[in-house]
């Protein structure tokens, strides 16, 4: 028995957890298709304005209707009452004589009644000479309320009173609500007693009819209200569908045209518009591809005359030693250092260009990040000595393998690292390197100038600079930051930067392990330890932004 009990406990409480997840399942859907569908929100709201207002309404015709019956059934209950006291007014007077005459009296007044029993009858002697009181049908005399007695008693013959009270019956019949009025003449005082079934019935079956027809009406209104939405929400979604193909490149969708109306001069608009950014688009594309063109034709163009400069500067700087003036020998070295950095400039918009055509390629090979950190540092040390600045590593005991392109990112790092020594003042450059499940993070800071509100969002523009009037020593190019973001970009990867004016900066490249995969954290934080308190300014740099 205890076992079955258990087991069935078991069963309830699985019902109820079935229940719980499907009402949550389906409160869940239905707020995602109210929060997602216009019809759905009028469709609602006129369902639940117009059932207010019908419960208004019927609640006020539902008054007006009992108000009505009642003050009828009041009219004629004292028009009845009127009779009455005539009657006893005539058969009695002042005194009811014998005993015959009485029950003549009683008799008459019951008769009325009818059959049905429409009303109960109650006669009461005030001076209690003759009798006390006297009921039909069995009704007890407690069902005349006291109020209503109290109020006959001082009042002079031929005055009246009603209330509503419970008639109650000696015996098996039940209580019910009924309507009563009394009146007096001379000793007497007769009640008559309204049994208020009848109208109950009637109020009853008017209540149920309002509030069929009150559903009904919300339902049809709900109805209208969704036909007419469909017919102002349908081209709207289609126009929305259009607009999302237009966003996905296919610049020949058009709208259906149909009619003269608002929605005709809306999808005549959306034509026209779609018409127009097509037309745009191609002339955008065109001159995007001749610049492209021009870009990749005159670096190409520049390697053959650059080459026999090159040729020519290395022999004058080879032999600089070799002229009489000083000023040759100078210019010949001028020549070198700026050839150089032509050469670079060169290199770095044939990158640019590959990346604006799209024909930039990803070589990945797994590889561990902390040597490729390593192998930029040895590079850039030389550099960093010359500045004045000390590189200081962070790296983890554990390999944090990624699978990357060598070239790429040890051309990222070695931007990061040039640009944290040329604008470092100096001081330590911290390079730390991070790795989880997921991601892989190189961080660089530098505690030198920083970047000034607003210049987070244009560090990694072309040929910006942080401050145009600062002489470059390292001989950059103005695109490094620039090819590292689209590189970042290419392993699906983020490069982000932060700063504080005076508090240095600190660029993260945050990558995925696995070449192309969704990256949805970095295992380093942006901000460095020690700068909680600066504000960060974000230059967020996601593939495919």
């Amino acid at each position: 028995m205890s076992a079955g009990m258990t087991r069935a406990k078991r069963s309830v409480r699985r019902g109820l957890r079935a229940v719980h997840r499907a009402l949550r399942s389906a409160v869940r859907t239905g707020y995602t298709r109210w929060r997602r569908s216009i019809q759905v929100r009028i469709v609602t709201s006129t369902l639940f304005i117009s059932a207010i207002v019908v419960a208004i309404l019927g609640a006020f015709l539902m008054q007006q209707v009992s108000s009505a019956l009642m003050d009828g059934k009041v009219k004629a209950a004292r028009l009845q009452l009127d009779d009455g006291l005539a009657q006893v007014q005539r058969d009695l007077g002042n005194s009811p004589g014998d005993g015959s005459r009485l029950n003549a009296t009683i008799d008459r007044l019951k008769s009325r009644s009818g059959p049905s029993g429409l009303y109960e009858v109650y006669i009461r002697d005030t001076t209690e000479q003759y009798f006390d009181g006297y009921t039909t049908n069995e009704l007890r005399e407690e069902s005349v309320p006291r109020r209503l007695r109290e109020e006959l008693k001082n009042a002079p013959a031929g005055a009246s009173a009603y209330t509503y009270g419970k008639l109650s019956y000696v015996g098996d019949r039940p209580s019910e609500r009924g309507l009563i009025v009394g009146g007096k003449t001379g000793q007497f005082e007769l009640y008559y007693l309204f049994p208020l079934e009848e109208e109950q019935r009637t109020l009853t079956n008017v209540g149920r009819s309002l509030a069929g027809v009150g559903v009904v009406l919300v339902l049809l209104l709900a109805a209208i209200a969704a036909l007419v939405t469909r017919q102002v929400v349908l081209p709207v979604r289609l126009a929305a569908q259009g607009a999302q193909r237009l966003a996905a490149g296919r610049l020949e969708e058009r709208m259906r045209v149909r009619g003269e109306d608002d929605l005709a001069r809306l999808a005549r608009s959306f034509n026209d518009m779609a018409a127009n950014l097509q037309e745009k688009i191609g002339e955008l594309e065109d001159l995007s591809q001749v610049q492209r063109q021009f870009v990749s034709d005159v670096s190409h163009e520049l390697r053959t005359p650059l080459t026999t400069i090159r040729i020519a500067a290395d022999m004058l700087y080879e032999n600089r030693d070799t002229f009489d003036d000083p000023a040759v020998g100078r210019s010949a070295e001028l020549l070198q250092s700026q050839l150089e950095r032509f050469e670079s400039l060169l290199a770095d918009l044939l990158e640019i260009s590959r990346h604006d055509a799209g024909a930039a390629t990803l070589d990945a090979e797994s590889l561990d990040m902390r040597d490729l950190v390593l192998r930029v540092v040895g590079d850039i040390q030389g550099l960093a000595e010359r500045k004045g600045s000390k590189v200081v590593l962070q790296l983890p005991g554990e390999p944090c393998m990624a699978e990357v392109d060598r070239r790429r990112v040890e051309r990222i790092l070695r931007n990061l690292l040039v640009n944290a020594v040329e604008h470092g003042e100096g001081e330590d450059i911290v390079v730390s390197v991070a790795a989880d499940r997921d991601a892989v993070a190189v961080a660089v800071r530098d505690h030198g100038v920083g970047l000034k509100p607003g210049e987070g969002q244009m560090v990694f523009d072309r040929f910006w600079r942080a401050d145009p009037a600062r002489a470059r020593t390292t001989g950059g190019t103005g695109l490094g930051l620039s090819i590292s973001r689209e590189d970042a970009q290419l392993h699906g990867g983020w490069l982000q930067a932060w700063g504080e004016p005076g508090a240095g900066s600190q660029f993260r490249l945050s990558l995925p392990r696995v070449a192309g995969a969704e990256l949805r954290g970095s295992p380093l934080p942006l901000v460095p330890p020690g700068a909680g308190d600066a504000r960060p300014l974000y230059a967020e740099l996601e593939a495919g932004e």
